[in-house]
Protein backbone atom coordinates (compact mmCIF):
# COMPACT_ATOMS: atom_id res chain seq x y z
CA UNK A 1 0.00 0.00 0.00
CA UNK A 2 0.57 3.66 -0.24
CA UNK A 3 1.73 5.78 2.93
CA UNK A 4 2.17 9.64 3.18
CA UNK A 5 4.44 10.30 5.73
CA UNK A 6 4.93 13.46 7.20
CA UNK A 7 7.81 13.88 10.15
CA UNK A 8 11.03 12.54 9.50
CA UNK A 9 12.51 12.47 13.13
CA UNK A 10 14.14 9.15 14.83
CA UNK A 11 10.40 7.90 15.14
CA UNK A 12 9.42 8.65 11.71
CA UNK A 13 12.58 8.27 9.37
CA UNK A 14 12.78 5.07 10.93
CA UNK A 15 9.17 4.10 10.32
CA UNK A 16 9.19 5.31 6.73
CA UNK A 17 12.57 2.52 6.32
CA UNK A 18 10.39 0.02 7.89
CA UNK A 19 7.81 0.36 5.74
CA UNK A 20 9.85 1.10 2.95
CA UNK A 21 11.47 -2.38 3.59
CA UNK A 22 7.85 -4.15 3.64
CA UNK A 23 7.23 -3.40 0.21
CA UNK A 24 5.20 -0.28 0.34
CA UNK A 25 5.37 2.50 -1.23
CA UNK A 26 6.44 6.10 0.89
CA UNK A 27 6.04 9.52 0.02
CA UNK A 28 7.11 11.91 2.43
CA UNK A 29 7.21 15.43 3.49
CA UNK A 30 9.67 17.03 6.71
CA UNK A 31 9.90 20.73 7.79
CA UNK A 32 13.46 20.67 7.09
CA UNK A 33 13.99 19.51 3.04
CA UNK A 34 17.74 17.37 3.93
CA UNK A 35 15.53 14.41 5.86
CA UNK A 36 13.17 14.35 3.42
CA UNK A 37 16.31 14.35 0.57
CA UNK A 38 17.80 11.10 2.52
CA UNK A 39 14.83 8.97 2.38
CA UNK A 40 14.59 9.52 -1.23
CA UNK A 41 18.14 8.01 -1.78
CA UNK A 42 16.76 5.29 0.11
CA UNK A 43 13.55 4.75 -2.16
CA UNK A 44 11.16 6.95 -0.81
CA UNK A 45 9.22 9.74 -2.60
CA UNK A 46 10.02 13.12 -1.42
CA UNK A 47 7.41 16.10 -0.92
CA UNK A 48 8.46 19.68 -0.55
CA UNK A 49 4.72 20.83 0.73
CA UNK A 50 1.28 19.16 1.72
CA UNK A 51 -0.13 19.78 -1.27
CA UNK A 52 3.25 18.06 -3.09
CA UNK A 53 2.70 15.26 -0.95
CA UNK A 54 -1.24 14.72 -1.43
CA UNK A 55 -0.43 14.49 -5.18
CA UNK A 56 2.10 12.11 -4.83
CA UNK A 57 -0.79 9.56 -3.16
CA UNK A 58 -3.44 7.90 -5.09
CA UNK A 59 -6.88 8.25 -3.05
CA UNK A 60 -8.29 6.87 -0.88
CA UNK A 61 -4.81 8.48 0.85
CA UNK A 62 -3.20 7.33 3.53
CA UNK A 63 -1.31 9.76 5.59
CA UNK A 64 0.69 9.05 9.06
CA UNK A 65 1.71 12.12 10.42
CA UNK A 66 5.10 11.50 13.17
CA UNK A 67 5.23 14.95 14.78
CA UNK A 68 5.76 16.88 18.32
CA UNK A 69 1.97 15.92 20.49
CA UNK A 70 -0.01 19.04 20.47
CA UNK A 71 0.19 22.62 18.28
CA UNK A 72 2.24 21.06 15.68
CA UNK A 73 -0.27 18.30 15.27
CA UNK A 74 -3.29 20.53 14.99
CA UNK A 75 -1.71 23.09 12.63
CA UNK A 76 -0.87 20.04 9.92
CA UNK A 77 -4.61 19.06 10.68
CA UNK A 78 -5.53 22.28 9.62
CA UNK A 79 -3.45 22.30 6.15
CA UNK A 80 -4.50 18.60 5.13
CA UNK A 81 -8.62 19.27 6.41
CA UNK A 82 -8.48 21.67 3.34
CA UNK A 83 -6.18 19.93 0.88
CA UNK A 84 -7.46 16.20 0.97
CA UNK A 85 -10.55 14.55 -0.34
CA UNK A 86 -13.71 12.57 1.28
CA UNK A 87 -12.77 9.05 2.18
CA UNK A 88 -9.10 10.32 2.70
CA UNK A 89 -7.32 8.47 5.96
CA UNK A 90 -4.88 10.47 8.61
CA UNK A 91 -3.20 8.43 11.28
CA UNK A 92 -1.72 10.16 14.17
CA UNK A 93 1.65 8.55 15.57
CA UNK A 94 2.11 11.00 18.36
CA UNK A 95 2.15 10.77 22.02
CA UNK A 96 -1.39 12.85 21.90
CA UNK A 97 -3.76 13.63 24.82
CA UNK A 98 -6.49 11.19 23.80
CA UNK A 99 -9.44 14.03 24.41
CA UNK A 100 -7.31 15.80 21.79
CA UNK A 101 -7.40 12.74 19.98
CA UNK A 102 -11.70 12.53 20.02
CA UNK A 103 -11.49 16.54 19.44
CA UNK A 104 -9.98 15.67 16.15
CA UNK A 105 -11.45 13.01 14.97
CA UNK A 106 -14.99 14.63 15.39
CA UNK A 107 -13.96 17.96 13.69
CA UNK A 108 -12.03 15.89 10.29
CA UNK A 109 -15.62 13.79 10.26
CA UNK A 110 -17.06 16.71 8.98
CA UNK A 111 -14.95 17.14 6.44
CA UNK A 112 -15.10 13.46 5.63
CA UNK A 113 -11.69 12.40 6.71
CA UNK A 114 -11.26 9.34 8.76
CA UNK A 115 -9.03 9.78 11.81
CA UNK A 116 -6.99 7.12 13.48
CA UNK A 117 -4.90 7.50 16.45
CA UNK A 118 -1.64 5.30 16.30
CA UNK A 119 -0.34 4.69 20.36
CA UNK A 120 3.65 3.97 19.13
CA UNK A 121 6.18 2.31 21.10
CA UNK A 122 9.46 1.09 20.31
CA UNK A 123 11.73 3.76 20.10
CA UNK A 124 15.10 3.82 18.12
CA UNK A 125 14.70 -0.35 18.31
CA UNK A 126 11.63 -0.24 16.01
CA UNK A 127 13.39 0.04 13.12
CA UNK A 128 14.88 -3.41 13.54
CA UNK A 129 12.67 -4.97 15.93
CA UNK A 130 8.82 -3.79 15.29
CA UNK A 131 6.85 -1.11 16.92
CA UNK A 132 4.33 -2.31 19.05
CA UNK A 133 0.69 -0.47 17.72
CA UNK A 134 -2.34 0.49 20.08
CA UNK A 135 -4.69 1.79 17.56
CA UNK A 136 -8.54 3.51 17.83
CA UNK A 137 -10.52 5.48 15.25
CA UNK A 138 -13.18 3.90 12.63
CA UNK A 139 -12.63 -0.02 12.22
CA UNK A 140 -12.73 0.03 8.76
CA UNK A 141 -10.33 2.91 7.77
CA UNK A 142 -8.03 0.25 10.52
CA UNK A 143 -8.91 -2.42 7.90
CA UNK A 144 -7.32 -0.20 5.42
CA UNK A 145 -4.10 0.62 6.97
CA UNK A 146 -3.90 -2.72 8.52
CA UNK A 147 -1.45 -3.91 6.13
CA UNK A 148 1.48 -1.05 7.40
CA UNK A 149 0.54 -1.80 10.87
CA UNK A 150 1.34 -5.06 10.54
CA UNK A 151 4.72 -4.23 8.54
CA UNK A 152 5.66 -2.08 11.76
CA UNK A 153 4.74 -4.56 13.97
CA UNK A 154 6.39 -7.20 15.23
CA UNK A 155 4.83 -10.75 14.67
CA UNK A 156 1.19 -10.54 17.23
CA UNK A 157 2.15 -6.32 17.99
CA UNK A 158 -0.33 -4.26 16.67
CA UNK A 159 -4.10 -4.11 18.13
CA UNK A 160 -7.39 -2.43 17.62
CA UNK A 161 -8.42 -0.83 20.82
CA UNK A 162 -11.71 0.27 20.02
CA UNK A 163 -13.18 4.23 18.86
CA UNK A 164 -11.30 7.66 18.26
CA UNK A 165 -8.96 8.06 21.15
CA UNK A 166 -8.82 4.36 22.90
CA UNK A 167 -5.29 3.90 20.89
CA UNK A 168 -4.04 6.59 22.77
CA UNK A 169 -5.44 6.32 25.76
CA UNK A 170 -3.74 2.61 25.88
CA UNK A 171 -0.69 4.53 25.01
CA UNK A 172 -1.02 6.49 28.38
CA UNK A 173 -1.57 4.11 30.52
CA UNK A 174 1.21 1.87 28.83
CA UNK A 175 3.42 4.86 29.88
CA UNK A 176 2.24 5.36 33.22
CA UNK A 177 2.95 1.81 33.74
CA UNK A 178 6.32 2.65 32.15
CA UNK A 179 7.01 4.95 34.66
CA UNK A 180 6.42 2.60 37.79
CA UNK A 181 8.34 -0.22 36.43
CA UNK A 182 11.58 2.05 35.86
CA UNK A 183 11.10 3.77 39.18
CA UNK A 184 10.43 0.43 40.89
CA UNK A 185 14.09 -1.20 38.86
CA UNK A 186 15.52 2.55 40.07
CA UNK A 187 14.85 2.10 43.69
CA UNK A 188 16.17 -1.79 43.94
CA UNK A 189 19.53 -0.81 41.97
CA UNK A 190 20.14 1.89 44.43
CA UNK A 191 19.40 -0.17 47.46
CA UNK A 192 21.92 -2.92 45.90
CA UNK A 193 24.47 -0.17 45.07
CA UNK A 194 24.41 1.48 48.45
CA UNK A 195 24.98 -1.89 50.44
CA UNK A 196 27.71 -3.88 51.24
CA UNK A 197 27.41 -5.97 48.71
CA UNK A 198 26.46 -3.67 45.72
CA UNK A 199 29.83 -2.13 46.15
CA UNK A 200 31.65 -5.26 44.07
CA UNK A 201 28.53 -6.18 42.60
CA UNK A 202 28.68 -6.09 38.80
CA UNK A 203 25.26 -4.30 37.76
CA UNK A 204 25.33 -5.03 34.36
CA UNK A 205 25.83 -9.29 35.06
CA UNK A 206 23.11 -8.53 37.41
CA UNK A 207 20.60 -7.42 34.91
CA UNK A 208 21.63 -9.81 32.48
CA UNK A 209 20.98 -12.58 35.08
CA UNK A 210 17.75 -11.20 36.44
CA UNK A 211 16.89 -11.31 32.40
CA UNK A 212 17.29 -15.17 32.99
CA UNK A 213 14.25 -17.00 33.93
CA UNK A 214 13.56 -13.59 36.57
CA UNK A 215 9.86 -13.07 37.09
CA UNK A 216 11.38 -9.30 36.55
CA UNK A 217 12.75 -10.04 33.36
CA UNK A 218 12.31 -7.28 31.29
CA UNK A 219 13.39 -5.07 27.87
CA UNK A 220 13.76 -2.19 30.46
CA UNK A 221 16.42 -4.70 32.64
CA UNK A 222 18.12 -5.32 28.71
CA UNK A 223 18.48 -1.71 28.47
CA UNK A 224 20.05 -1.44 31.99
CA UNK A 225 22.55 -4.25 31.52
CA UNK A 226 23.78 -1.87 28.63
CA UNK A 227 24.03 1.30 30.18
CA UNK A 228 25.95 -0.06 33.15
CA UNK A 229 28.18 -1.50 30.87
CA UNK A 230 29.14 1.59 29.23
CA UNK A 231 29.68 3.37 32.47
CA UNK A 232 29.13 0.93 35.64
CA UNK A 233 28.64 4.16 38.53
CA UNK A 234 26.12 6.55 35.62
CA UNK A 235 28.80 8.88 36.34
CA UNK A 236 28.33 10.52 33.19
CA UNK A 237 24.81 11.40 33.45
CA UNK A 238 22.70 13.89 35.60
CA UNK A 239 20.41 13.17 38.21
CA UNK A 240 17.54 14.71 36.16
CA UNK A 241 14.56 12.74 35.21
CA UNK A 242 11.82 14.50 32.17
CA UNK A 243 8.38 13.86 31.81
CA UNK A 244 6.54 13.81 28.50
CA UNK A 245 3.09 14.31 29.61
CA UNK A 246 1.79 10.53 29.37
CA UNK A 247 2.56 10.65 33.31
CA UNK A 248 1.06 13.12 33.85
CA UNK A 249 -2.50 12.24 31.97
CA UNK A 250 -2.36 8.91 33.62
CA UNK A 251 -1.86 10.04 37.35
CA UNK A 252 -5.42 12.96 35.50
CA UNK A 253 -7.44 10.15 34.34
CA UNK A 254 -6.77 8.19 37.73
CA UNK A 255 -8.10 11.04 40.21
CA UNK A 256 -11.19 11.44 37.88
CA UNK A 257 -12.39 7.68 37.40
CA UNK A 258 -11.87 7.55 41.33
CA UNK A 259 -9.14 4.37 40.81
CA UNK A 260 -6.43 4.01 42.91
CA UNK A 261 -3.07 4.70 41.27
CA UNK A 262 -0.17 5.11 44.13
CA UNK A 263 2.57 3.59 42.41
CA UNK A 264 2.12 5.26 38.91
CA UNK A 265 1.95 8.75 40.57
CA UNK A 266 4.28 8.57 43.08
CA UNK A 267 6.85 7.69 39.91
CA UNK A 268 5.57 10.96 38.85
CA UNK A 269 6.52 13.29 41.70
CA UNK A 270 9.97 11.36 41.82
CA UNK A 271 10.57 12.49 38.43
CA UNK A 272 9.35 16.00 39.34
CA UNK A 273 11.88 15.72 42.30
CA UNK A 274 14.53 14.91 40.74
CA UNK A 275 14.89 18.42 38.75
CA UNK A 276 15.18 20.11 42.56
CA UNK A 277 18.48 21.29 43.91
CA UNK A 278 18.29 22.39 47.15
CA UNK A 279 15.12 22.22 47.45
CA UNK A 280 12.52 24.28 49.93
CA UNK A 281 10.18 21.13 50.84
CA UNK A 282 13.71 19.50 52.09
CA UNK A 283 14.84 22.92 53.92
CA UNK A 284 11.32 23.00 55.81
CA UNK A 285 12.18 19.56 56.66
CA UNK A 286 15.71 20.49 58.03
CA UNK A 287 14.22 23.21 59.52
CA UNK A 288 11.58 21.54 61.23
CA UNK A 289 13.77 18.87 62.87
CA UNK A 290 16.16 21.56 64.03
CA UNK A 291 13.37 23.58 66.17
CA UNK A 292 10.98 20.73 67.65
CA UNK A 293 14.68 18.77 68.03
CA UNK A 294 17.88 20.51 68.00
CA UNK A 295 19.11 18.25 65.19
CA UNK A 296 22.25 19.24 63.42
CA UNK A 297 21.54 20.82 59.48
CA UNK A 298 24.01 21.53 57.33
CA UNK A 299 24.71 25.36 55.61
CA UNK A 300 23.49 26.36 52.08
CA UNK A 301 26.39 26.23 50.87
CA UNK A 302 26.98 22.73 51.88
CA UNK A 303 24.50 21.87 49.64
Amino acid sequence: MQVGMIGLGRMGMNMARRLLGGGHGVAAFNRTPQKTKELEAEGGRGAYSLDELRDLLIPPRVIWLMLPAGETVDAHLEELRALLSEGDMIVDGANSDYRDTVRRAKGLAGAGLLFLDAGVSGGIWGLSQGYCLMVGGPEDAFRVVEPAFKTLAPPEGYMYCGPSGAGHFTKMIHNGIEYGLMQAYGEGLALLKASPYGRRMDLAQLAHVWNRGSVVRSWLLELAEAAFTKDPDLTGLGAYVEDSGEGRWTVREAVDLGVSAPVITMSLMERFRSREKNSFSDRVLAALRREFGGHAVSDAEEK
